[in-house]
């Protein structure tokens, strides 16, 4: 039962819960069973909770069936930036390594109402710092379609859980794509929800609009499912919207094909790698034979890395500029550079970024009136080594140079635009390829429904991957 369960779709295992055929600990037993046989070969999930989640479990059991909130007491995993109550909690730093939180985030704290039950912290890298998963706490996470490469990051771990069968959701995070990368690298699915969609916090920058939590699936309609148990506003978080009246559920039910899209290969700010491209355009192609009118076209974002690099810098130097000069040696080199970077911003960088912000919104929400999404890839290159700390780092790129690599995805990010990421084929060297479909502003539910029906057109819903030693 266990191989079994760990195969199935969180959507059928949330319905085997919620009618009593399978309990919590049936189901905690599965994952950590499964974590057990190729976590080690991995490394995604390196902190363990299951003492708390069989208390949380038998807490739940408790409860009616019917009362036990959309998750229905679904094993989740958190993001090791993410603070879960008693459970240690490392930022990927060895400055947090014994830090063991009192309260959860706000986040937490709503998946948990909605009957998540959470098991274990997933690998991401120092303060969630750059798009490969690695630590001085935990060492990398690997790719587990070739555990040579890397998942992404920064929610790396969160990924590899997926892809694996160590989790049916998880929850991470997204700043400059690191919920977008890994969901690329691993073949699993994403959304990077409209601010304020996921009440987050406590925080030290309760209003910004760059950094956003969300879910990670397998595939769409388990996406929209836990899509449904994260939204919702508190007074604890800065930003807050009312959950929307449909349910991601009953939109990624019924999918609605796109009548008009824009689709851009680097968005005009970046390059793009040959072998990324060309998987990209095959999958347009598949569109346009289904009918969708596909225009080469994208939104001016000639402000995008201004509106970005700015509001980046200052919130590392919000989280650890006062301490640098005692903390230097602890950080890694990139890390430092973004932190005095931040500590050096002036008011004329300031409202400079401020300006670019609203112009590249004004642009990007226009630009939208006339598409329903906007297609392009979510990473640029193929899974690297995991040893190549940054694309560039083995050719001498500066740590200055760290995440350029991520312009695509930062540059969506400062649009504020919601998006969806799915897998769109593979590599001829097998490695998958996802694509980012860009919606209108606040326009999760039309996303969720155009996502539906391109997964179908494309095939892309990821199966558990079986992970291969190396030789």
């Amino acid at each position: 039962m266990t191989d079994d369960l760990i195969r199935l779709s969180a959507r059928r295992v949330v319905t085997g819960l919620a009618a009593g055929d399978i309990s919590p600990h049936d189901a905690l037993d599965a994952v950590q069973a499964r974590i057990e046989a190729v976590d080690p070969l991995v490394n995604a999930l390196p902190t363990r909770c299951f003492d708390r989640a069989r208390g949380h479990a038998d807490r739940l059991l408790q409860a009616p069936p019917a009362e036990r909130g959309v998750l229905a007491g679904l094993p989740v995993p958190i993001k090791d930036l993410t603070n879960v109550a008693g459970v240690r909690t490392t930022y990927g730093s060895r400055l947090m390594e014994n830090f063991v939180p009192d309260r959860s985030d706000v986040v937490v704290e709503t998946i948990e109402a909605q009957g998540g039950v959470v098991y274990a912290m997933s690998n991401t890298p120092e303060f969630g710092a750059g798009g490969n998963t690695f630590n001085d706490v935990f060492g990398p996470t690997r790719n587990p379609h070739d555990l040579r490469l890397t998942p992404g990051g920064s929610s790396g771990g969160a990924a590899a859980a997926l892809a694996t069968g160590m989790a049916w959701l998880a929850q991470g995070s997204d700043l400059a794509g690191s919920l977008r990368t890994p969901a690329s690298f691993c073949g699993v699915t994403s959304l990077r929800p409209s601010p304020g969609r996921v009440a987050t916090g406590p925080t030290l920058v309760p209003f910004q609009v760059h950094s956003q939590q969300g879910p990670m699936a397998r595939d769409i309609a388990d996406l929209a499912l836990f899509a449904d148990a994260m939204v919702g506003e508190s007074p604890r978080a800065g930003l807050g919207k009312p959950p929307p009246t449909q349910s991601f559920r009953s939109a990624a039910a019924s999918p609605q094909a796109p009548a008009r899209v824009a689709f851009s290969v680097d968005l005009g700010v970046t390059e793009t790698a040959p072998a990324v491209a060309d998987v990209c355009r095959r999958a347009v192609d598949a569109l346009e034979r289904d009918g969708v009118t596909v225009v080469a076209d994208h939104p001016d974002l000639s402000d995008a890395e201004v509106a970005f690099d700015v509001p980046r810098a200052l919130l590392f130097a919000a989280l650890l500029g006062a301490a640098l000069p005692e903390v230097r040696n602890v950080l890694k080199p990139e890390l430092v550079w973004n932190i005095e970077r931040g500590l050096a911003v002036d008011g004329d960088a300031v409202r400079a970024a401020l300006a670019a912000q609203a112009q590249v919104f004004e642009f990007a929400a226009e630009f939208m009136s006339g598409y329903d999404l906007l297609i392009c890839p979510a990473a640029t290159v193929l899974p690297f080594p995991i040893e190549e700390r940054y694309v560039g780092y083995g050719d001498g790129l500066p740590p200055s140079e760290y995440y350029r690599w991520l312009t695509i995805a930062a540059a969506v990010s400062t649009t504020t635009l919601p998006v969806i990421t799915i897998p769109c084929g593979r590599s001829d060297t097998g490695l998958p390829v996802g694509i980012q479909l860009i919606g209108r502003p606040h326009g999760e539910l039309s996303l969720f429904s155009a996502a539906s029906h391109i997964e179908h057109v494309l095939g892309s819903s990821q199966a558990v991957v079986d992970v291969t030693p190396p030789d």
